[in-house]
């Protein structure tokens, strides 16, 4: 079945030029193609448009008639055309995106004040969640995600690098000895992070590939990563956790970074990611590169860490 809107450009063109070769010219088709887009349409109608004589070809009542209707259509079409065209350029509207809640809180939302001077016409309505999003289902621009994407239907971009530390509270070290390695810490106090196959609550991985898995227990077991820094902060036990988390606290002496006999884990990265659309709008475009460059050459959270590999 031929194109329905071709067929309406090759009439609409046929009735402005009075020729059906100088339509297939100006549509960059051939004159058999658009006679097959002409025949196809007055076939679907089930009415002629066209008076044809040996000389020109002009519209009949039913012609003209339709016409009015073709161009209003076409005109729409076009104009449809020009709005998704323009919000691919132009960095604008409302942008939803879903990060992680706690590196969400912690980093991303103290660079919107920035964003919105560098974007004015930009809007952010902003998904706080730890569970893993359907961007197309739920209708999210882009996500934040940290550690391995597994979902090979969307386009990742990595954005910043995500390394662990091992940590607890001087006040958790004054009563136990700090591990020298990964064997020791079976006779530690773990403080568990339930929604990581990484590091959960039963299980920590070293090496920094992760290919090291050591057993591990303890008295607590937490979906978020600030209840369980706030758990070490207070003596109760050992956490293991990325820097983003807990970088400030070990800054300032309010935790330890305690080194083992392995490395510790780097996680893949962390990553925006959205749906596999070969030319994302400008807006998400132009959040990524902005956090990309924020993020860029080491991102805040990194600076002056005892990190292994480095």
């Amino acid at each position: 079945m031929l194109d329905r809107i071709a067929g309406m450009e090759v009439f609409a063109r046929v009735a402005a030029i009075g020729s059906l070769s100088g339509a297939a010219r100006a549509l960059n088709m051939s004159p058999t193609m658009a006679t097959k887009h002409m025949a196809a349409l007055e076939d679907r109608l089930g009415v002629k448009l066209l008076h044809r004589t040996t000389r020109k070809i002009t519209l009949n009542e039913a012609g003209r008639r339709y016409l009015e209707s073709v161009e209003r259509i076409l005109l729409e079409l076009s104009e449809a055309d020009a709005t998704a065209a323009a919000e691919r350029m132009e960095v604008g509207g409302t942008l939803r995106v879903n990060v992680p809640v706690s590196f969400g809180v912690r980093e991303i939302v103290p660079l919107l004040a920035e964003l919105a001077d560098l974007h004015p016409a930009l809007s952010v309505d902003l998904g706080l969640s730890d569970r893993p999003v359907d961007l197309v289902e739920e209708g999210w621009d882009v996500a934040i995600r940290i550690g391995r994407i597994e979902d090979q239907s969307l386009i990742a971009r990595r954005i910043a690098r995500c390394r662990m530390l091992l940590a607890a509270s001087p006040a958790y070290l004054a009563k136990r000895s700090p591990p020298a390695s990964v064997s020791e810490l079976g006779s530690h106090n773990c403080l568990g992070y339930t929604l990581s196959s990484s590091v959960g609550p039963d299980r920590w991985r070293f090496g920094l590939d992760g290919s090291i898995i050591v057993p591990v227990t303890g008295n607590l077991h937490a979906n978020n990563g600030d209840a369980l820094v706030a758990a070490a902060l207070a003596g109760q036990g050992m956490i293991y956790q990325p820097t983003f988390l807990v970088g400030d606290e070990i800054r300032a002496g309010r935790l330890v970074s305690i080194t083992l006999d392995e490395p510790l884990m780097e996680l893949p990265g962390v990553f925006a990611i959205y749906a596999s659309n070969r030319r994302p709008p400008a807006k998400v475009r132009a959040f990524i590169d902005f956090l990309a460059g924020k993020f860029a050459p080491a991102p805040r959270w990194d600076r002056d860490l005892p990190i292994s590999g480095e």
